[in-house]
Formats: structure tokens, C-alpha cells, sequence
């Protein structure tokens, strides 16, 4: 409808060189002096020129299909129309979610940063006739947020529900739009609106009125990004002091009333005692991305003492092999240490870009190349799989397994992932290199040019590549004059026989064909630091660096004390983690098992998904026997495909971590009368075929094996059916209820009872039978009269109020 975008959420971030002033040149001619920043420096995503085969195509699907896709959506839905009611332009309730306001800002982010790649009159219009929208909504104090300025303005409401309703949160988002806005075209009407909001936030909350910390984070970050684009102290004075409200008691909120948000919010105790990661993994990443941002600006180490301790926390304990974060759909955030499941795996996919955003901050202030190896893992596994190919599909969560009941979706209520992907996926450029004094960095392997300008001299570096898929990087050094200067080239993690940072995955087996290096052609030795390739020369225009980073195909094993992966297997090549999915294996995948032996090949598969690399071998199907045991049967074929392509073929089974052991793996159901049943259900809620799978579950409320439930219905009579083409004698039934009281809406039935098809087809109760239970944590089984029939019927009375679930279902 409108236009297309390459957005990129290219940070301006900065690096720690405490005593040294940093001039930032801005659109509009401005100059910013900087007294802290970043110790490393970001070269920003519109001086990297991107030609790969790889990411160009990514980058221009998002300009021309995700960008208007998103505006369209957000017009569609009414968050726009929102803004026209605030400005009185139009009349109406609000629409939507209070935050929505946000996911606006953020595909205008996004824009903003295609018109400096791809000047588009169209959109540069369509930007200019929002900011005028925006700027007649906003109040006359600054305060813009349409979920109290509509119908009218609300002034009674302003403030009185930090914690939930966002408006800090939507303004932080506002501020990171203006500022891109504004460095692209030199126009400051947009940021003139931010710094208007910005005012009344200073002048709302410090230390002699409000102290209430943001309920999400984010404008920590948006504070940061005005701090560098107007030099205006009081703004990184207020980020400073939003962080350090967190988890203070006292004063909270225009009546004095105390209290903390919790660990949810990472309100539980001051940021700098804080050691692990908790809560909500968004709030939590942005919490972290803002620290160090304040930190390089200010110089505060205590921030930098937390977040490094935090980080070993989640790489160490708390990170998923394809580098999302957050366990746990409950609180959309971080489980305990080691609770990382797959099939109930959270990892929103806007937790994978706030992580990518913590990562380079972390680079860009520590200069080691393991936080952009964790980067890495997330852009091309994590943060690729929440969006489709085509650009217009989003997932929110991005499970590790599925039986069928995940799939991308055109978009959601709420709509944080699809506005936060349009602004994202054109920042990957500005990932790619950075510099220090007259170093320079290859952080990211893409091929493609830019000209680094170093403190006294211009470097024109050149790549070559068709990573991910092969390792041979060729780059071509070009400086404006001849100077002795390092280039550092990260050698990636994966390569030195460590998947991650810390001892959470490991290699199944250890050596690893040797990294080669070339300058000019003849052999260098490898000087690591810090995960870098060092060479230091003077160099000359016309120089050539050559890396090898050979791409075996390699077998993780999860750490031990991750229950769910103990006899399960990984596999990788290069930065790219497999699954096994339904399409490629007759249908099925949780029921093969790769043995140790298997021998594993690759093959390029142009005609595939886009053109993606395979992993092939010989798998074992895994089957349950009828008295129970689990054993190895036929061998068969497998392939599998990058775990980003998944869901692109319909809804089916998938997993990343496939079984090496014939116990891990999910067996294919002995010949049970129950499983040989055709079964129906009055309403389905997760899967139907759970109830037959003959996993059993821990306990009532363990959900990690999926089950039948009734959500939402509530206080209802539901039934499940099981037929057959043939009659059975049948004297026994056993239920084994789910129940996840204390986190869900599902409890133990009020009642059920049993019921069989007689000779007229008419279901009718069974006879003589002992008493319906409903305990939890067991089976509940009903014997009765033998009745010779073709089905059986379950019927079920909800509970008033709440709903109810089936584990699974023994029929004898």
C-alpha cells in the first residue's frame, strides 16, 4: 500500500574510552561531543554497501514486502487511526492493545532508515504526514500516548499504571524513531516531538517527584540515543536515573505507595547487585542493551560489573543452541538454570533482537569476539526463524520441537515481533565491522564493501563470501593511504571446538580442521586475540586477506543438567544450526534416533527453501513395543534443513534436537486399541493425538509432553470419542488428568463418566462400573461390565470457572 523499507536499527553505539571526547556528525550538521563511549566503534549499516547472496535477498524483501506490509497492518488494525483520533482529526474509541502506539514507532524506525539506502519520495511523504499526525496529537506538555488521549484526553489517568500500561516504553520506541529520522533527512519536526516528550519525562520523575521505574524497559535506550543526537545531558541523566530506581523502595507513584514489580521486571533488587537473569526476557535485554549504554556513556563500571556477570549467567546456564532466550511461555521470559525446553520453548523472537543488541554492546565495550559469536548464533538461527521467507509471516515464540501445532501468523494483537523484525533486518550491515583508533574489525562474514573511516586514515575493505554455506572469505584491503595498521578477523567460536562461551553445549567429539590464513596469497600464522585473527602490517591498496573456516558437519551434546536433551544430538555446520522436519522425512521425526556411527554428508539444494544447505544420513525408527519397552527398528533415510527455514511447508513435526539414544527419543505408539482408534473431541486445545501418544506425563500439570485441554470453555460438558471399524471388548478405562492450577485455567473435572455405542449406534452408560475419580498426578481408571462395541465415549463436566485437560487415555 505504501512503500518498502531497509531499515536498520544501526546503533550508534560507542565504546569506553573514559577521558577521550567523540565528535558525532549528525544530518543535520550538529556536532555532539561525547566525554565517555564505547571502547569500540560500530561502523554504522549505511557506509556497508551489501551484495551477498545470502542477505541481499533478506534485505530487499524486507524493503519491499515487510516495511508497507507493516504500515498496512498497523493502518488495518487502527493503530494509526489512533494518532488521527488523538489529533482530532477523526472521532472514536481506541483501538487495540494501550502499547500499540509503539509498533508504530517502530516500523517508522525502519523507514526512516530506508530513505538513507533507498531515497523513495512516496515514503518520505507518508513519514512526513504521520510525524504531522503525531504532532497534532501530542499534548501541549509534551505527554503523546493515544490510549489516554482517546476518546479525549484522560489527564486524571497520566501515570498511574506504570508498571503495565507502557507509556514510557511506547515514547522510548518514539524516541529511537525520531533520532533515525532525523540523522537521515536533517528534518527535526520528529525529534522535536521526542525532545518535547523527553522534557516532560525529566521533569516527571527524579528524585523530588516521581520515581517510579519503567514497568518495560526501553526508554533507557531511546533516553541514549537523544543524549547523542542533541548533546542534551539531562536526557542521559534520566537514563541513568530510571536504572537506578529499579528495585528501591519508596516513594512509587503519586500517592507514595510502595512496593517493587519484582523479579518479572527485574525490579527485585538494584541493577548493579543484580547477577543472574530473570523475568520477562525482553524487559530483561533491553534492561541490559540500556546499562551498557549508560555505562560507555558515563563510565560507570558497577553497571558493567553486573551485566558481565549476568551475561556468563545466560550463556552459561540459560541460552538455547540456536541462541534464543527465554524458557517460558508463563512470564515470557528466563526459567531457573538449565531449563531450556524445547517443544514449550518461548524464545520470542524479540527476545532474540534485544539479545543481539545486549551482544554488540558487550563487544563494542569488552572488544572480544565471543559476544559476536553469540550474535552470530542468534541472527542466522533465532532471530532468521521469526519471519518467513516471503516477509510477511511472523512468529512470536520460535519452539525447538513441534508436533504440528506451531506456524507463522500474518500477524497478532500484539504485534511487538513483526514491527520490531521490519526495524531489525536492515541493521544487519551495521553488525559487520567496526574500529578502533586506526584497527579495523571483520565482525560478520557478508560480501559486500564499505569504507571504515579509522581515526587517520579511510579503509576500504571488500568481502567476498558464500558464507553461510561455504567458509572461504576473500576481502580486499584498500586504505586512502599506505599506513602500518591491524585488521582483526574474528575466528569464529565454532571453529575452535566451542559451540557457545561457556561449557552449556559441547562437540560430541573434539579436533577440528585447522583455520587457515593468507595475505597476498602465501600462508600467515594466526595470532588470536580475543577471538580475533590479528594482522598487523602496513598495508597498501590491492592487499588481499584470505580465510578458510573449514564447515565440518558437527554433533552437540547439551549440557547434562539440560533434562530434556540427555540423549539427544544437535547438529551443525558454520553458523548454522539443522532440524529435522515432517516434509523431508515421510511425515515424521520425533520417533528417529541418529546414532553415534551415522555417517553424515552435505548437499546444496538450490531448488529448496530459497537454496539452503542439507544434512543427510541413516536414521533408526524408534518404536514402542506392547509391553512397554523401547527399542531400535528399520533404518531409513534422513535430511535435515537450517532450523530458519522451518514452517515454510505446512504444519508438522520438527525438531532441533533429534534422539542419539533410543530412550530419548518420542517412540511411534505400540498397536494399542486406544492409538488404533479414529478420535474426535467436542473442542481441541494443543493436540488431540497427546492423549495417544503413550507418553506419560510427570505429573498433572506437566505439559512438556503436550496435552488435550478445553481452554477456554469453562464450567462446559465436553467429550472425547474413540471409534473403531470393527467391535472390541472393552472392560476399562484410565484417564490421567491435566491440571495446572496455579499457572493456568485448567483443574480436575467436576465429574465425568463413560459410555459405549451400542448395537443402534445410540452411546449409553456403562454398567456396574467403580467410581469416576478425578485425582491428580495419576491414572484414574474405570472397570466395568464388558461391553462389545465400536466406540467409546468420555464425557466430561467442567469444573464452574475453570476448564480441564487430558494427558492421556488407556482404553482396554
Amino acid at each position: 500500500m505504501l512503500y518498502r523499507k531497509q531499515i536498520i536499527t544501526a546503533i550508534l553505539a560507542a565504546a569506553v574510552t573514559s577521558n577521550l571526547c567523540i565528535v558525532l556528525c549528525l544530518a543535520g550538521e550538529q556536532k555532539v561531543e561525547l566525554r565517555h563511549d564505547y571502547n569500540v566503534k560500530p561502523v554504522p549499516f549505511n557506509i556497508v554497501r551489501v551484495n551477498d547472496d545470502f542477505w541481499t535477498p533478506r534485505l530487499e524483501t524486507n524493503r519491499k514486502v515487510t516495511i508497507p506490509y507493516a504500515f498496512h497492518k498497523c493502518e488495518e488494525t487502527g493503530r494509526i487511526r489512533n494518532f488521527e483520533k488523538a489529533a482530532g482529526l477523526i472521532k472514536g474509541k481506541h483501538e487495540g492493545i494501550y502499547f500499540n502506539d509503539s509498533d508504530v514507532y517502530k516500523i517508522m524506525e525502519g523507514a526512516a532508515y530506508s530513505l538513507r539506502v533507498y531515497p523513495e519520495t512516496m515514503m518520505r511523504l507518508y513519514l512526513d504526514k504521520l510525524i504531522k499526525i503525531m504532532g497534532a496529537a501530542q499534548w501541549e506538555d509534551g505527554y503523546l500516548f493515544t490510549f489516554y488521549s482517546v476518546p479525549e484526553r484522560q489527564p486524571e489517568k497520566l501515570w498511574t499504571n506504570i508498571q503495565s500500561i507502557h507509556e514510557q516504553y511506547c515514547v522510548g520506541h518514539m524516541y529511537e524513531a525520531a533520532v533515525a529520522h532525523y540523522q537521515v533527512t536533517g528534518d527535526k519536526s520528529f525529534l522535536n516531538i521526542a525532545t518535547q516528550n523527553a522534557d516532560l519525562i525529566c521533569d516527571t520523575f527524579n528524585p523530588g517527584k516521581r520515581t517510579d521505574p519503567p514497568g518495560h524497559q526501553e526508554i533507557e535506550i531511546g533516553l541514549c540515543k537523544l543524549y547523542r543526537a542533541t548533546g542534551q545531558e539531562k536526557y542521559l541523566s534520566q537514563a541513568k536515573f530510571f536504572l537506578d530506581q529499579r528495585g528501591r523502595k519508596g516513594n512509587r507513584g503519586p500517592k507514595g505507595n510502595g512496593g517493587l514489580y519484582g523479579q518479572y521486571s527485574q525490579d527485585h533488587k538494584p541493577v548493579t547487585e543484580q547477577t543472574r537473569a530473570l523475568g520477562h526476557s525482553v524487559r530483561a535485554a533491553y534492561l541490559y542493551t540500556g546499562m551498557a549504554d549508560v555505562a560507555a556513556l558515563t563510565g560507570n563500571m558497577e553497571y558493567i560489573e553486573a551485566i558481565d556477570a549476568i551475561w556468563k549467567d545466560v550463556v552459561g546456564t540459560k541460552l538455547y543452541i540456536t541462541g534464543g532466550i527465554g524458557a517460558a511461555g508463563g512470564n515470557e521470559g528466563f526459567g531457573s538454570s538449565y531449563e531450556l525446553p524445547n517443544m514449550t520453548a518461548y524464545c520470542e523472537t524479540c527476545a532474540s533482537i534485544a539479545n543481539i543488541l545486549w551482544n554488540h554492546r558487550m563487544f563494542l565495550m569488552h572488544n572480544d569476539a565471543m559476544y559476536i559469536d553469540v550474535l552470530e548464533r542468534v541472527l542466522y538461527n533465532a532471530a532468521l526463524s521469526g519471519i518467513s521467507m516471503k516477509g510477511d509471516l511472523f512468529f512470536y515464540p520460535n519452539p525447538l520441537q513441534s508436533i504440528g501445532q506451531h506456524a507463522r501468523s500474518p500477524w497478532f494483537g500484539c504485534a511487538c515481533c513483526p514491527s520490531n523484525v521490519a526495524r531489525f533486518i536492515p541493521s544487519v550491515p551495521g553488525y559487520t565491522y567496526a574500529y578502533k583508533d586506526s584497527d579495523v574489525y571483520v565482525n560478520l562474514f557478508i560480501s559486500g564493501e564499505s569504507t571504515i573511516e579509522t581515526i587517520n586514515n579511510k579503509v576500504k575493505l571488500t568481502q567476498q563470501t558464500q558464507y553461510p554455506w561455504k567458509g572461504i572469505i576473500n576481502i580486499n584491503v584498500e586504505p586512502e593511504k599506505n599506513d602500518t595498521f591491524a585488521i582483526y578477523i574474528r575466528i569464529p567460536g565454532w571453529t575452535q571446538n566451542q559451540p557457545v562461551p561457556s561449557n552449556l553445549y559441547e562437540y560430541q567429539k573434539t579436533g577440528h580442521e585447522e583455520v587457515e590464513l593468507k595475505v597476498n596469497g602465501k600462508r600467515a600464522a594466526i595470532k588470536i586475540q580475543r577471538g580475533f585473527a590479528r594482522i598487523e602490517r602496513k598495508w597498501h591498496k590491492g592487499d588481499t586477506i584470505e580465510l578458510n573456516l573449514p564447515m565440518p558437519i558437527r554433533r552437540i551434546i547439551a549440557h547434562q543438567n539440560i533434562i530434556e536433551n540427555r540423549g539427544k544430538v544437535a547438529l551443525q555446520r558454520g553458523p548454522i544450526v539443522f532440524c529435522l522436519e515432517w516434509p523431508d522425512n515421510d511425515g515424521k521425526v520425533l520417533n528417529l534416533m541418529i546414532p553415534d556411527d551415522s555417517r553424515l554428508r552435505t548437499e546444496y539444494r538450490p531448488d529448496l527453501l530459497n537454496g539452503v544447505m542439507v544434512v543427510t544420513g541413516k536414521a533408526r525408527m524408534v518404536k514402542r513395543t506392547n509391553n512397554g519397552d523401547i527399542v531400535p527398528a528399520r533404518e531409513k533415510q534422513f535430511t535435515a534443513i537450517p532450523y530458519y527455514a522451518w514452517a515454510h511447508r505446512g504444519r508438522g513435526e520438527m525438531t532441533v534436537w533429534p534422539a542419539r539414544k533410543a530412550e530419548a527419543a518420542r517412540p511411534q505408539p505400540a498397536d494399542t486399541l486406544t492409538y488404533r482408534s479414529k478420535t474426535t473431541a467436542s473442542f481441541v486445545h494443543v493436540s488431540l493425538d497427546a492423549i495417544k501418544d503413550q507418553i506419560l506425563p510427570e505429573s498433572s500439570s506437566d505439559s512438556s509432553a503436550l496435552q488435550l485441554d478445553f481452554w477456554p470453555h469453562k464450567g462446559t460438558t465436553e467429550w472425547i470419542k474413540f471409534d473403531w471399524d470393527e467391535k472390541h471388548n472393552i472392560s476399562s478405562v484410565k484417564v490421567y488428568w491435566f491440571d495446572d492450577t496455579g499457572h493456568g485455567q485448567c483443574a480436575v473435572p467436576e465429574s465425568w463418566k463413560v459410555l459405549y455405542r451400542d448395537t443402534k449406534g445410540n452411546f449409553k452408560p456403562v454398567k456396574d462400573s467403580r467410581p469416576y475419580l478425578t485425582e491428580k498426578d495419576t491414572f484414574n481408571e474405570v472397570i466395568f461390565k464388558p461391553v462389545k462395541t465400536t466406540g467409546i465415549k468420555i464425557e466430561i463436566m467442567l469444573q464452574d470457572k475453570r476448564s480441564a485437560g487430558v494427558q492421556e487415555v488407556i482404553i482396554k
